[in-house]
């Protein structure tokens, strides 16, 4: 292959494989391992959206739900996940994840089947929250399965891909939610939201069937029949890095409490994630609600062009990430965006099309997301354990934060200005820009030390005396 077409592939891939037989497993891996995680992703956030939709279509009224209801519900929700965050990870060191994750996939599902029937929001409110807690598999599990067979030349564009299969469960939510309310609103007597739910749930269990059937578990364990001995072998040599793999024991609370990855990615997470509030919170749906003037139809329809910007901002620096395999740029860029969309929105004078651009560019905080899990991913690809437990943590302090955050700063009778919600924004994107200088800092002040110690034991032989 001409070389500059290597480098296009490289560009757009990530890192290419030197063998023939590594560029077949990494196609059989990106076949059905990522074809599930994202399947399952898009289902997972499309559970999720649905409230957010069915809320400005009849939803309300129908349940007849009052001042900050709404919130409560996303942060019930949000509750679940957290209590469900630890027994989920406990139970992928127990129970097979090509058990553990199609089991919860039918959890959810059902749960969302049972959406459909509620009669008052107090119901809902009990449905929400073990929602929230099977769906906690899934995230976390998920970047930790992609860690554990792919290269980190390979991790970051696989981990948009991820990201943004998620964003499409969001964006479709919308885009189907409109559909059913014009199409199946009223037939057999069940409102258009309440379609949503069910049709939610039809497209959501036979993923699962799927995952059961072609989910791999991870390379030291994996019986998938798609794969042959010697790919087996190979997906587990593959991976250049240098991995502790330990007995489970209380060295390793000393390893992850004693070095800075465990505080720094928990803390870059935590107030980062809060970026994706615009979109998590439909924000826009809920201006466009409360402004008038526009068709439900409208209010599902408009805001997905947020997810959209996400997904496409999330692809294209997933993608440039692989290529120069540096991180922070993309959490400069997230705060950027967010930074000048708080800022239209606040000036309340400003155009109604500038509040849209405004609206639309905050969608860029999703890359993010992909970003941030495949920097902790690199930071802590030489401690299987360590990784794992970085990782669950990034996502339970984001969640710790955001059952709370939304009710301050994002509550649905703030709508549609949400001044105080503009004005966290902005502080958030500084403080963001504050944290990543702070990992970038601590990540190469180690890569600097683990350089000075290899240098150390190349130069001490034995039988030399060295100083």
């Amino acid at each position: 292959m001409p070389s500059s077409l290597q480098s296009i592939r490289r560009f757009v891939w990530g890192e290419i494989p030197s063998s023939k037989e590594e560029r077949r497993l990494l196609l059989k891996i990106d076949c059905f391992i990522l074809s599930y995680c994202c399947l399952m992703y898009f289902t997972n956030y499309l559970d999720r959206a649905n409230v957010n939709n069915a809320y400005v279509s009849g939803m309300k009224q129908e349940l007849d739900m009052q001042g900050n209801d709404f919130n409560k519900i996303n942060t019930v929700f949000t509750c679940g996940y957290i209590v469900g965050m630890i027994p989920n990870n406990l139970m992928l060191q127990v129970v097979p994840p090509r058990i553990w994750f199609p089991l919860m996939q039918i959890m959810w599902g059902v749960l969302t089947f049972c959406s459909s029937a509620v009669q008052n929001v107090q119901q809902l409110y009990a449905i929400r929250f073990f929602q929230g807690m099977s769906e906690a598999s899934t995230f976390v599990g998920t970047h930790y399965i992609l860690g554990s067979w792919y290269k980190p030349g390979e991790l970051g564009k696989r981990s948009g891909i991820f990201t943004s299969s998620g964003l499409a469960g969001t964006l479709f939510s919308g885009v189907l939610q409109a559909a059913v309310y014009r199409h199946l609103g009223g037939v057999d007597g069940q409102s258009g939201w309440r379609w949503l739910f069910i049709m939610d749930g039809v497209i959501t269990l036979p993923i699962a069937l799927y995952g059961f059937f072609v989910f791999p578990d991870v390379p030291a364990t994996t019986k998938a029949f798609y794969l042959t001995e010697a790919e087996r072998l190979l997906s587990y040599d593959r991976l250049e890095h240098d991995v502790a793999r330990r007995p489970l024991s209380w060295d390793l609370a000393k390893r992850v409490l004693g070095r800075w990855r465990w505080y720094g990615c928990s803390l870059l997470f935590a107030i980062s994630g809060e970026t994706e509030s615009f979109g998590s919170n439909n924000l826009m749906g809920q201006w466009l609600s409360a402004i008038g003037g526009y068709s439900i139809e409208q209010d599902d329809y408009y805001p997905s062009g947020v997810t959209a910007f996400g997904i496409l901002s999330t692809l294209v620096c997933a993608t440039w990430t692989d290529y120069t395999h540096t991180r922070w740029p993309v959490l400069v860029y997230v705060c950027f965006c967010c930074t000048v969309a708080a800022i239209c929105i606040l000036i309340w004078s400003s155009p109604t099309g500038l509040k849209f651009f405004a609206y639309y560019i905050a969608g860029a905080a999703y890359s993010g997301q992909a970003t941030t899990f495949a920097w902790a991913n690199q930071i802590c690809a030489d401690d299987d354990q360590e990784r794992a437990i970085v990782l669950a943590s990034m996502n339970m302090w984001n969640n710790a934060v955001n059952a709370w955050w939304p009710l301050l700063f994002y509550p649905a009778t703030d709508a549609p200005r949400f001044r105080k919600g503009m004005i966290a924004m902005i502080c958030t994107c500084a403080a963001t820009l504050g944290v990543t200088w702070l990992v970038w800092f601590l990540e190469r002040r180690e890569q600097r030390r683990s350089v000075d110690d290899k240098g150390d034991k190349s130069v001490k032989k034995p039988g030399i005396n060295t100083p």
